[in-house]
């Protein structure tokens, strides 16, 4: 090479960095490039100089930057025999076809740490500026040289410049990372960097399904199919896969998301236009996703130990509303709505065990739908399996065990006290898979605790009933039926009392024995229990007597379930008996007492004995108003 090739090269040299503007790399590294070109157009007095790329899954060229017109940028073109000739030779003068002034000298060039030629520099050149080979040859290579050193210097300084720019990047996210506990926040401060550092990229977060993420982020459920081994074995194995799809022409890196107590999650980031995912790119990604998956443990074991909180919370409350005297039916209205609320439940049931016959008893307080009939085929169902395993059952899908069933989602939680099965608790949903298995640990808890007291409320309130009930015919005690008559008198406007007497009785017992005349009372007893309502009161009064009060009742209608009882007993009792019945009435209008209220029915009750038995007698005393 000649002084005057000297010369050229030392310009271009000098041109090269003056170039070296870590501003300008920062801001907008395509115009260094130009001016680039722009100094190897004027140093070699050249018509055209062209920076030419290819593709990795390609063979076809794209200009990156031209000192012709900048419409040119981004074109493909094919210059097959002129590249595989300057990647063999490291240049080569190509013949511009149809021009005889003009030649292309083709200088091919390899990016850092590369065996392939990624760039191909074209100089048009005016043929008789070259006649030498030997000088042309010499100056191009190390043209070629100086101008591989000047771009691997500047992509040095690009990487160097995004590098940090990522880096400060991490810094800030990870900030922000720990500075939520809300596993949302930092699923959405991972795409958002993404977006910031890598705008070209595709990137999808995949979650396993006990993770509920907001639909807006680009969120897919980590599914076990032939689709997603690579994500499913980064899962598995805590480390990063590579996947390249030829086809779609993509590079795909799956990190891990992970913490110090497991996988959360996998990050996929797919490159598109790349044969294998970039290696400068891959410390960062695994940083990120790391940072990442530290961020959301801490985020869910927050949130976990909220829970646990608001669990601990919630059974040390019911607890306490349960051991708080609470009647039978309230305790299971407030335990029914706590549950249905803490754990979104549609249908919540306590099914209680009779060990004389193996029926079931519904609680009342439970869901309205497990006093209708479609409800027996689920209490049937899963009173077999607790009599039989007495362990809780979780089912995720109930229609993959009975098919046609309206609700999916099913715990049962046995109800045990002192080893005695008493019955269960079952909470359902229509929708399948609706319950958490951490949801039902926390409903086994809370009917473990509740068991004590439901039972407890229960003999208490058999214990009341057993002191006022008769113990032969299961009515009301005497002093039962003396306390509501006496609060009806103060409460009430009116009210008809009915006393009752069974003919004929000791000769009954003469003629039939003791146990037959117990018998009679309990049949008659039985009679009267099914023709009152609920709030009437019937009681055995003494002996063979026995009493009905009925409370806002009027005499005429108090008549008329008078008679029917004596017609019942007449037809209805083994062997046959008849009763006799005198009836009284008392309204707000008359100045009646207790005992004036049991006179005038004892007095029409002796009067229905004397004058022929079997038959209803009303008081003598004449009304002020009914």
């Amino acid at each position: 090479m000649d002084f005057l090739g000297h010369q050229k090269i030392l310009i271009l040299k000098s041109r090269f960095f003056e170039l070296y503007d870590t501003n300008l790399i920062n801001e907008n590294y395509d115009i260094i490039i130009h001016e680039a070109l722009k100094a190897i157009q004027e140093v070699f007095d050249a018509a055209e100089v062209t920076l030419y790329t290819s593709e990795e899954w390609d063979v076809s060229w794209t200009i990156v930057s031209s000192t012709e017109k900048k419409d040119r940028i981004g074109k493909t073109i094919s210059l097959m025999e002129d590249v595989s000739l300057a990647c063999e030779h490291k240049f080569c003068r190509s013949p511009i076809k149809d021009d005889s002034v003009h030649d292309y000298m083709m200088l091919a060039l390899k990016g850092k740490e590369k065996e392939k030629v990624d760039h191909i520099l074209a100089i048009k050149i005016q043929k008789k500026l070259w006649d030498n080979p030997i000088e042309e040859n010499s100056l191009f290579d190390d043209v070629g040289k100086e101008v591989g050193i000047f771009f691997r210097n500047m992509q040095k300084m690009v990487d160097i410049t995004k590098d940090k720019k990522k880096y400060k990047q991490l810094f800030k996210v990870t900030e922000k990372f720990h500075s939520s506990m809300m596993m949302e926040d930092v699923l959405r401060e991972v795409i958002f960097t993404l977006k910031e550092v890598y705008p070209s990229y595709h990137y999808y977060l995949l979650l396993s399904h006990d993770n509920n993420s907001p639909m807006d982020l680009p969120v897919k459920d980590l599914e076990y199919d032939s689709e997603n081994m690579a994500a499913m074995e980064a899962y598995v194995t805590a480390k990063l896969q590579f996947e390249n799809l030829k086809e779609d022409k993509n590079s795909v890196i799956y990190a891990p998301l992970k913490g110090k107590q497991g996988v959360y999650g996998v990050l996929q980031i797919i490159v598109p236009g790349v044969i294998s995912f970039p290696k400068n790119e891959v410390e960062f990604i695994s940083l990120l996703a790391n940072t990442a998956g530290g961020a959301l443990e801490n985020a869910q074991l927050y949130q976990q130990s909220k829970k646990l909180v608001a669990d601990l919370q919630l059974i040390n409350e019911a607890s306490h509303q349960l051991n708080s005297n609470l009647r039978l039916n309230e305790m299971m209205t407030y335990i029914c709505e706590r549950i249905s609320a803490s754990f979104d439940a549609k249908e919540v049931g306590f099914i209680l065990f009779s060990l004389e016959n193996n029926s079931t008893t519904v609680l009342l307080g439970s869901s309205s739908f497990f006093f209708e009939h479609e409800s027996r085929q689920y209490i049937d169902y899963f009173k077999e399996k607790i009599q039989i395993e007495k362990d809780s059952l979780f089912l995720g899908d109930f229609s993959m065990q009975l098919e046609g069933t309206q609700y999916k989602s099913i715990m049962a939680v046995p109800m045990m006290q002192t080893g005695i099965l008493k019955g269960f608790a079952i909470v359902m949903h229509p929708d399948a898979y609706h319950f958490s298995f951490d949801t039902f640990k926390l409903l086994q808890s809370l009917i473990h605790h509740s068991t004590l007291a439901l039972t407890n409320s229960l003999l208490r309130e058999e214990l009341e009933k057993m002191v006022v009930t008769d113990h032969l015919t299961k009515l009301y005690s005497r002093s039962y039926l003396d306390e509501k008559i006496q609060r009806s008198l103060m409460e009430d406007k009116e009210g008809t009392f009915i006393l009752i007497d069974i003919d004929d009785f000791k000769l009954i017992n003469d003629t039939y024995g003791h146990q037959i005349g117990d018998d009679i009372i309990i049949q008659v007893a039985n009679i009267i229990k099914d023709n009152i309502r609920s709030s009437d009161v019937g009681s055995r009064w003494g002996g063979e007597e026995l009493a009905i009060y009925l409370p806002k009742v009027p005499l005429s209608l108090g008549v008329t379930i008078a008679e029917r009882l004596v017609k019942k007993v007449r037809e209805n009792s083994r062997p046959s008996v008849t009763i006799s019945c005198g009836v009284s009435y008392w309204n707000k209008l008359s100045e009646d007492t207790y005992n004036t209220l049991f006179k005038r029915a004892d007095k029409a009750l002796y009067i229905a004995k004397e004058t022929g038995k079997d038959k209803v007698i009303i008081q003598n005393t004449l009304l002020v108003s009914e």
